[in-house]
């Protein structure tokens, strides 16, 4: 049941990241994402690879996206940039 669950739920996190409009909720998917992998490399018996995952993937990167984005600037809901979805971004 675990075998499956987990990279079910690694799955609905990446597409999740995609989707969500807020960068702070984006962020913290993305945190949870990483723990989560580290917990599937434990299970893997890839202990090594779950210490550096945890630490880069679910803490500095976490930690440097917090940074990046409190000092970020509020850019106007009325100016609407053309936008491209990131999935579709290594296809063109």
């Amino acid at each position: 049941m675990i075998d499956i669950a987990i990279p079910l739920f690694l799955v609905v996190c990446g597409i999740a990241v995609l989707l969500v409009k807020d960068l702070m909720s984006s962020i913290m998917i993305f945190s949870v994402y990483s723990l989560v992998m580290a917990i599937e490399w434990v299970r893997l018996n890839a202990v090594d690879v779950a210490i550096t995952e945890a630490a880069v993937g679910a803490g500095i990167s976490t930690v440097l996206f917090m940074v990046v984005l409190s000092r970020t600037k509020y850019v106007d809901e009325g100016k609407k940039p053309v936008s491209i979805p990131a999935f579709w971004l290594p296809l063109q």
